[in-house]
């Protein structure tokens, strides 16, 4: 089966890009509200619809559908905003009303009637409001005739170099099994990026060349013919005299309490460390008072090159917009090598329950 798909708030496009690693997905149309991650959705898939809007607009919804329509799609993913389920955020629940719009993404379920659908979302939202949510996303799908599976991944089990969990939740005609993904090798910090240690603070190019010989074999599959986005923030004096006595892969507890600053969690000024994981990265990991986001050994927070590594981005994957946006984009999106992983599951399923 070939799946024709339509990702809702797409961002930046990091779900299809990694579905699309598997030849059986091919993304015909993107949706979101930001326009400068719509801008980095439609460069990185020249072939796809790209659509601005507000999906609880009628006229939006229709615009969709009718493309829709004439493209066949039989797949919808999407992560719904996700801010008010986030342990860093308030987590309002019932209370904020974008935790509402997963209603707008079951209304294009209802009436495209796909073969599968994935929601992907921050893992409260399992149990945000007594696990209100869930349950209505369980109900609907059973209403529709769907069988629905949920479950929390962590990024760094698919041979993604980060420690990120987040909530799927899989709706398919056919029963879907997440037992059935298949753990990769797990990728260090180092594999993924030391390749790309030559930028001090405020040094780098929108678009450059590399410099040092690809170090792994992961490093060797993430590089493209040219390098974008390796440009390095220009940090204030202050930050960078705080940064030079932080050791090698270490973090604040070197600095003395008066310049721990109002922050108060452990992992902010923290290094990331070479042989390990990074911890999820985030909207703001180019500014090192945000949390351990800064390089293991020089000056500087990682560049959104090399927290786009660490979310397994291939390197000729360009993201688009003020580097506000960009960091944002790289932050909120799905992991491409994650969403391979069940790209490969569900083919994989299918094919066995043909046969």
């Amino acid at each position: 089966m070939k799946f024709r798909v339509l990702d809702l708030f797409c961002g930046a496009g990091g779900f299809s890009a990694g579905l699309e690693l598997n030849a059986h997905f091919k993304t015909f149309v993107g949706v979101d509200f930001n326009k400068d991650a719509l801008k980095t959705f439609s460069y990185n898939h020249p072939n796809a619809f790209a659509i601005f809007g507000d999906l609880t607009q009628k006229n939006i919804q229709n615009e969709v559908l009718n493309i829709c329509r004439q493209n066949k799609i039989n797949m919808i993913i999407g992560g719904p905003p996700c801010q008010g389920f986030s342990n860093k955020g308030k987590k309002l629940g019932l209370a904020d009303e974008r935790n509402f719009l997963f209603k707008e993404y079951l209304r294009f379920v209802k009436i495209l009637k796909p073969e599968i659908f994935i929601i992907e979302n921050v893992k409260n939202l399992l149990s945000c409001a007594q696990s209100y949510f869930l349950n209505e996303i369980i109900q609907c799908a059973k209403n529709l005739g769907y069988h629905l599976e949920f479950s929390i991944l962590n990024a760094a089990e698919f041979g993604v170099p980060q420690n990120r969990q987040r909530a799927f939740l899989v709706g398919a005609k056919f029963k879907f099994n997440f037992d059935n993904l298949k753990e990769k090798k797990r990728v260090n910090v180092k594999d993924a990026i030391s390749d790309l240690a030559f930028l001090n603070s405020g040094e780098g190019e929108d678009e450059s060349v590399y410099i040092f010989a690809a170090q792994s074999a992961y490093q060797k599959a993430m590089r493209g013919k040219k390098l974008y986005n390796h440009k390095a923030t220009n940090h204030s004096k202050i930050a960078l005299d705080k940064l030079k006595m932080i050791p090698s892969q270490s973090g604040k507890e070197f600095l003395p309490k008066k310049l721990h600053g109002r922050q108060q969690f452990q992992t902010t000024w923290g290094r990331l460390i070479w042989e390990m994981p990074s911890p999820t990265i985030d909207t703001r990991f180019d500014t090192p008072s945000n949390g351990t986001n800064s390089h293991p050994e020089l000056h500087r927070a990682i560049t959104p090159r090399e927290a786009a590594r660490l979310q397994s981005f291939k390197d000729d994957f360009r993201f688009l917009g003020c580097k506000t946006q960009i960091c944002r984009q790289i932050g909120n999106a799905v992991p491409p090598l994650l969403a391979k992983a069940l790209a490969d599951a569900i083919v994989e399923q299918i094919r066995v329950q043909q046969y």
